[in-house]
């Protein structure tokens, strides 16, 4: 394999890189890529090279994409005013369709951006191949769910064939019918069932940063919970830091938060001994 021209000129370095392959080769690497860092072309464009280079390498990726933003505009256009209990949209039948749609669009474009890269990957959602079965959230919500099952066997015979599960935030409750799921809790049950060496949560921010703004490099269970409680922690940060601590004490190795708007991201926290994040350990 010529890692010189597999790897981008900006990435991490070869000897790293060599080392990492190495280590990972058995195990499973599951890749949240969220709604906020997805609007920007060529941020996207940067996250379709990098998966594409981990599935060259060797690596096997498992990516579940978000999609709020998408949504959001879909609904703005259709002039659908959304209403939101606790951050969480209250998702009636009418909504349920058109998120559907947006979500499955955005898993196809993902899917088809990969295969001009030379990476095969496959779609995963309500309506091809679906993995997640869910029960409602609250009934206030509608369709809106929670994953209480996910079927590994199909994850794993795409894996098998070297290709790239792309999974949607969407799964089938009674009668099958569709649900919304939170991204971040999507990646979380997947990197569950699966018991990923590492989940990455790709989002716009460069990780947990500590009360003078710095970057936090590696953290434990048990200080983010402080960091929470006296307040460095704060807003929509918090769901997020219970979703990777549900990861983590539930069999998942490790947990990153990346900012997927950098260039390369995703490479240097997987190849590098600096990684690019926050990693967050049992």
């Amino acid at each position: 394999m010529n890692l010189n021209k597999i790897l981008p000129e900006n990435g991490p370095p070869i000897s790293e890189v060599t080392r990492y392959i190495e280590k990972y080769k058995n195990d499973l690497i599951v890749i949240k890529y969220g709604g906020n860092v997805l609007i920007d072309r060529n941020i996207f464009d940067n996250f379709i090279t990098d998966i594409s280079i981990l599935n060259k390498l060797g690596l096997s990726i498992i990516v579940v994409h978000g999609g709020g933003p998408r949504i959001k505009k879909e609904l703005e256009k259709l002039n659908i005013q959304s209403k939101f209990i606790k951050g969480l949209r209250v998702t009636d039948k009418k909504i349920i369709d058109i998120v559907e749609r947006v979500l499955i669009d955005f898993n196809i474009d993902i899917v088809n951006s990969l295969k001009k890269k030379g990476s095969n990957a496959i779609s995963i959602h309500t309506k091809s191949r679906n993995i997640i079965e869910v029960v409602p959230e609250t009934p206030e919500l509608g369709f809106v769910g929670i994953p209480n099952k996910i079927n590994n066997d199909i994850l794993l015979s795409i894996i098998k064939e070297k290709k790239i599960p792309i999974i949607s935030p969407l799964g089938l409750g009674k009668g099958n019918q569709a649900h919304n799921i939170n991204g971040d809790t999507a990646a979380m049950a997947v990197a569950k069932s699966l018991k990923s060496r590492r989940l990455l949560l790709m989002t716009n921010v460069d990780g947990v940063l500590d009360k003078t703004k710095n970057l936090i490099e590696e953290i434990s269970s048990s200080k983010i919970l402080e960091m929470i409680k006296d307040d460095t922690i704060t807003g929509g940060m918090i769901p997020k830091i219970h979703a990777c601590l549900d990861a983590v004490n539930n069999g998942v190795t490790a947990v990153g938060i990346i900012n997927g708007t950098k260039k390369h991201s995703c490479l240097w926290e997987i190849f590098s001994d600096k990684g690019s994040g926050t990693l967050i350990r049992k």
